[in-house]
């Protein structure tokens, strides 16, 4: 995916870099479990070593999955969004973490924001406008800031609410959370914002709904996304 000239400088194989970088985003692993699969396969690097890899190429890794992937949600992914914000402990501080998705689960953007009110609730809208366009529908939970966003961007009559309808944004929570308990927490909200970002783009990479599947498609599907 990444151009060569990205590894320049670099005596380590572009491949076991990227096997790093994916194994630590994708699966809720800790920079030494990446450190000890890694030796496993005979591969003797130290996991400050990894946690450089994933600084310097994750959001790359990400940002070439994003860029790919974009013009096809802003062609089939404007029917129906879910919105929801669950908070975060960063440095032992309360924030938020804003994420919408579409109505295959796909996730479309995460922010993290200090506050939960109608200024945090619009930035994400409008972040979320600009780069996908606009849904027909738009799920939150009966919270008043979205509401009012919605009202601002003249969008009020999209919005949707209900007990069960944001489930799917609800679950897309979920990989998050894990990630979350095997990092221990965050430090600082820049961090988290990154992580988020890049966790997002790989965790749609590779999420083939393989129970709407075959098991030869999925596997199929799951190769390709592997190669590429």
């Amino acid at each position: 995916m990444t151009r060569p000239a990205s590894f320049k400088y670099f005596k380590t194989n572009p491949e076991i870099i990227r096997l790093a970088v994916m194994l630590y985003i994708r699966f809720p692993l800790s920079l030494r479990n990446v450190e000890d699969l890694l030796h496993e396969r005979g591969i003797d690097v130290s996991h400050e070593t990894v946690r450089y890899w994933w600084n310097r190429f994750g959001p790359m890794f990400a940002a070439e999955i994003r860029r790919n992937r974009v013009q096809q949600l802003r062609s089939f992914s404007k029917w129906q969004w879910h919105v929801d914000e669950v908070f975060v402990k960063v440095n032992g501080k309360r924030h938020y973490l804003w994420r919408a998705v579409d109505h295959e689960g796909e996730v479309l953007e995460a922010v993290v924001t200090k506050r939960r009110n109608k200024q945090a609730a619009l930035k994400f809208l409008k972040k979320l406008m600009k780069r996908h366009g606009k849904a027909e529908n738009v799920v939150t939970d009966r919270f008043a800031s979205c509401r009012a966003a919605l009202r601002e961007l003249g969008a009020a009559e999209k919005q949707q609410t209900g007990r069960w309808l944001n489930n799917r944004v609800e679950n897309s929570h979920l990989p998050f959370r894990r990630r979350e308990r095997a990092m221990q927490r965050f430090r600082r909200m820049r961090s988290l914002q990154k992580f988020v970002s890049v966790h997002s783009s790989v965790y749609n990479h590779f999420n083939q709904e393989g129970s709407l599947a075959s098991r030869d498609t999925f596997k199929l599907t799951r190769a390709a996304a592997l190669s590429e």
